[in-house]
């Protein structure tokens, strides 16, 4: 009876530390091992090395040059993924941004998109400046603009901005005064005050512009439709727009809904076209006739 108790108790004490040798061995390991990280910290982490996706409006050679950027490093370094969808209508685009349709566009001077505003109760706002593309007077009958015969008919854009923008040119020119007070966003043709050669002046939609080129005298065309139709505006055009304190509304800028004009991310996007790989881009591919603009927005809204 002895001999039994006493066997079976060693037995049980010998099982107890067996028991508190493998449950020690395992908190050991349980302590040496790295913690789990909780889900939310995880999802952070995550979301933080994600790209955030930022939608484009654009057209022509505006497009082109924002493709470009969405493939550059430094667009990826900003954290953001660019995406550039093509249209054809300038109102569309500026419509599609201020009813958040996409995020951001590129195509317009600040010129238009104050016109813009002014005859649309949902309000887009400018955040970044991108360049200045001189507005050209071209013609294939002329070379030099002292040649216009009277009675010369002369096509010009038929949109508020770009019309006011065209009429200030054609003063500039030499051709035409306007009203002291012409407003240079949304001025048109009934503010001229004299016209010695009786210049005909025929507002067009700039879309057909380069195509009816040859049947006027002479046709004022923004950069990016004249490039479009295989014309370089320094070298060109009998006159062009003059690269001065004159024509800072013309500069062309990017634009958002006025809602999210504090947006850090579509603020960051402005920056990326100053870069000096963007720079070589534009001197190649457009000759020199995008002039690079890189001022705060308060440059365009404190302009006289």
């Amino acid at each position: 009876m002895n001999l039994d108790f006493n066997v079976k108790f060693t037995k049980g004490e010998y099982m107890k530390k067996f028991l508190g040798l493998v449950l020690g061995v395992a908190v050991a390991l349980t302590g040496c091992s790295k913690p789990e990280a909780p889900a939310n910290e995880s999802a952070q982490a995550k979301d933080s090395t994600a790209l955030q996706t930022v939608t484009m409006a654009s057209t022509g050679s505006d497009a082109d040059i924002w493709r470009f950027i969405a493939t550059l490093p430094e667009t990826k370094q900003a954290g953001i993924k660019l995406e550039v969808k093509n249209f054809t209508d300038y109102v569309a685009m500026n419509t599609a941004v201020a009813n958040k349709e996409v995020d951001i566009n590129a195509f317009q001077s600040y010129a238009y998109l104050v016109a813009f505003n002014a005859s649309n109760k949902d309000k887009i706002a400018a955040v970044s400046t991108t360049y200045l593309e001189p507005m050209g007077i071209y013609s294939s009958k002329i070379k030099k603009i002292e040649e216009l015969s009277n009675g010369a008919t002369i096509a010009i854009p038929n949109d508020a901005a770009n019309e006011a923008r065209a009429l200030l040119l054609l003063q500039s020119a030499g051709l035409l005064t306007l009203k002291a007070d012409f407003n240079p966003a949304t001025g048109t043709p009934n503010d001229i005050t004299e016209n010695a050669k009786k210049i005909v002046i025929k507002p067009i939609q700039m879309a057909t512009a380069v195509r009816v080129k040859d049947e006027v005298d002479a046709i004022v065309l923004g950069n990016t439709l004249a490039m479009e139709g295989g014309l370089n505006v320094l070298k060109d055009s009998i006159y062009y727009e003059p690269v001065d304190q004159s024509t800072k509304l013309n500069v062309n800028i990017l634009a958002v809904a006025e809602s999210r004009k504090d947006d850090a991310v579509l603020q960051k996007v402005g920056a990326l076209y100053h870069t000096e790989a963007v720079n070589q881009y534009v001197q190649k591919h457009f000759g020199g006739t995008k002039v690079d603009v890189n001022k705060p927005i308060s440059y365009l809204t404190d302009a006289k």
